[in-house]
């Protein structure tokens, strides 16, 4: 998948913008203004992110899940759920001085017409997960694995923008929960096919 064009000028651009964003929004006067704050010309504004708000927006989300990548080289559990998990919670942690602006991006993200920047974004950012956590399927179950973490994902960010705990402690648990239940998901689903596949025409045949 595309990622959106990359710089260390639009970089230096994001960081400056993001302190701004809680009260001017994402919009291309906080830019102007970030810009300035930084020694920048105002007008580099739509030179850098010609697609203007969305432009600063689908930046952003890369930028965050590059933060994901380099956040996150070594990763301490052994079993793949136990690593996605350690993969959000250092995602969420990194994000959490930026709570209202991620609060902001989805607000803007959800407004009519943007759904297909939303599914890129959450697309990716989900892609970014399971690649950090050393999942390298390239067989059906890769599309089905990303649906499911999509829908944890999702849930699990809109708990965390509402998380007044210390440490996010409420959303990791609900992110426990959430892991957990698409475990049992997944044990049922591999009992009911094993049972299915005792049950076919000639299964016990073959098995004498």
């Amino acid at each position: 998948m595309t990622a959106p064009e990359r710089s260390s000028e639009r970089d230096a651009a994001l960081l400056a913008l993001l302190p701004r964003v809680p009260t001017q929004g994402w919009t291309m006067a906080a830019l102007r203004d970030a810009l300035a704050d930084i020694g920048a010309d105002r007008l580099d504004a739509e030179l850098l992110f010609p697609g203007g708000p969305t432009d600063l927006i689908e930046s952003f989300c890369d930028l965050a899940d590059r933060w994901m990548e380099q956040d996150t080289p070594n990763l301490t559990a052994e079993r793949l759920p136990n690593r996605v998990r350690e993969v959000i919670a250092r995602h969420l942690e990194r994000l959490r001085p930026h709570r209202e602006a991620v609060r902001r991006a989805l607000a803007q993200l959800a407004l009519p017409g943007r759904a297909r920047l939303a599914l890129r974004c959450t697309a990716r950012t989900v892609d970014t997960i399971w690649h950090v956590a050393g999942d390298r399927t390239a067989d059906f179950s890769w599309y089905t694995k990303r649906a499911i973490l999509t829908g944890v994902y999702s849930a699990t960010l809109l708990i965390w923008l509402r998380d007044d705990s210390e440490e996010d402690t409420a959303t990791l648990a609900f992110l426990d929960r959430r892991l957990a239940g698409v475990a049992r998901l997944h044990r049922a689903r591999r009992r009911l096919t094993n049972r299915l596949a005792r049950c076919r025409p000639g299964a016990q045949a073959e098995a004498a």
